[in-house]
């Protein structure tokens, strides 16, 4: 395990200043599994204001409540904390109170799964009090002393483990995972902002399905539409899992995105509402993109998310089941409303819903193909799918007499009639149209006319 330049200088700080200083938690985790840590945290027996004397000017009180120090270094900012006891949490989230102590493995006693609770030292040794070591080469993940304990000072510990097991690829030891379960409801307790966090970490896993299968009654805490998908059956030729089976399997079926995970894991959320059994005995699920839009913005709402990424989801949910047909032009409206990123997202969301149909279904991944070959060559030869690219600006609508709101629309029909194919993009070409209509009293001399017409 390499421990870096500036949090080794770090430690030899505070081990100069007489003190004990360790690596402790998810960065000696991840350094021991081989992966780069993405922060380092250093835990120290300095009491809060030795830190801060230590360090001088690169010191900053960032929680001192807690004995956190955040040190300024080259290599980007240390959090140092005293060892310290937790008091009795309260409300699932936070203790009551801290006391200092100068035991290292009282500190990393009150930590939340054996595999985050080991330290190292500049020395090289690693202390390892619980088996967290034995546990990572295992694959495990185990609760540090009472399962029950750990959930019930802090329910957002329940998410964290099955984040780890989601990206990891760890399976929960059984007396931890009874306890997640049995625990659950004390995610009720938790700010809507920090499930959220947790979550989106654990979605982009590649062993997020896995977890999503074993652990449905914990999720539906705080996304309650989520069970109700768990064992409905489709009733459909088309289908040969459940709709909590087909969506795990459409999820498993796309990159580790965030937007595409979020999509798969809500296109189908909407089934149960929608569902109707024939005369014949077949299922159906008519408008259920519509309502699965309905809901996932509902429950991305709940989670507080972020208005972009939010709307982003609920329109890939919206047009999941709509055909777009394999045509330049079906795919430059496409491009028109989508744009390109969110198009391409589309053709993936697409094939892994297709991936989770029965296999005789499946042969739609050729028509994907295709629809992707037209968007490639689309792309490469610059085809005009939005105003932006529109050889015709609205200064030249203005040259010729238009204003006002009859530009934006004169402006939209012209696009339209460039991605239909029934003119070229080219600046002359449109004026001339413009022009033409309007002596004529063609369908564009509306809109010239209402140039004519003040707004009031």
């Amino acid at each position: 395990m390499e421990i870096p330049t500036y949090v080794r200088s770090v430690l030899q700080v505070l081990e100069s200043a007489g003190g004990e200083a360790w690596c402790v938690g998810g960065c000696v985790r991840d350094a021991l599994l081989g992966r780069k840590p993405g922060d380092w945290d250093v835990a120290t027996s300095a009491l809060p204001e030795e830190t801060l004397a230590a360090f001088g000017s690169r010191a900053l009180p960032t929680g001192l409540r807690h004995g956190t120090i955040t040190v300024k270094t080259e290599g980007g900012p240390v959090e140092v904390t005293t060892y310290r006891i937790d008091g009795d949490y309260r409300d699932h989230r936070r203790p009551g109170f801290v006391a200092f102590t100068s035991s290292l493995d009282q500190d990393l006693a009150r930590r939340d799964f054996t595999v985050n609770a080991m330290a190292r030292n500049l020395q090289g040794q690693l202390r390892d009090p619980f088996g967290g070591q034995a546990d990572l080469q295992r694959g495990i993940l185990r609760c540090v002393g009472d399962p029950d304990r750990r959930f019930q000072e802090d329910a957002l510990r329940i998410l964290r483990g099955l984040r780890f097991a989601a990206v990891l690829g760890f399976s929960l030891e059984p007396k931890s995972a009874e306890a997640i379960r049995r625990n659950r409801e004390g995610l009720r307790d938790i700010a809507p902002e920090r499930i959220q966090t947790e979550f989106f970490k654990l979605l982009p896993g590649n062993h997020a399905a896995e977890v999503l299968r074993g652990y449905p009654e914990v999720f539906g805490v705080f996304w309650p539409e989520l069970p109700a998908m768990v064992g409905f059956d489709q009733r459909n030729r088309h289908h040969c899992y459940d709709v909590w089976e087909h969506t795990l399997h459409a999820l498993a079926a796309v990159p580790g995105d965030l937007v595409l995970r979020c999509t798969m894991l809500l296109h189908d959320v909407g089934k149960p509402d929608s569902f109707t059994l024939d005369p014949a005995g077949v299922g159906h699920f008519y408008g259920h993109p519509a309502v699965s839009r309905r809901l996932a913005d509902e429950m991305l709402r709940r989670l507080k998310c972020g208005t972009d990424f939010r709307e982003t989801v609920v329109r890939l949910v919206e047009w999941h089941d709509r055909d777009i047909p394999r045509t330049d032009k079906s795919i430059r409206r496409a491009l028109r409303i989508l744009g390109e990123e969110d198009l391409r997202r589309l053709i993936l969301v697409k094939r892994a819903d297709n991936l989770g149909q029965a296999p005789a279904y499946r042969d739609r991944q050729k028509e994907l193909d295709k629809a992707e070959e037209i968007l490639n060559r689309l792309l490469a030869e610059d085809a005009c799918f939005s105003l932006k690219q529109l050889a015709v600006k609205g200064g030249d609508l203005l040259a010729l007499g238009l204003s006002g709101p009859a530009v934006g629309a004169a402006l939209e029909e012209l696009l339209g009639k460039v991605m239909d194919g029934a003119l070229p993009n080219e600046r002359a070409v449109l004026l001339e149209h413009l022009k033409k209509t309007r002596t004529a009293g063609g369908e564009d001399s509306g809109l010239l006319e209402k140039a004519k017409t003040p707004i009031i």
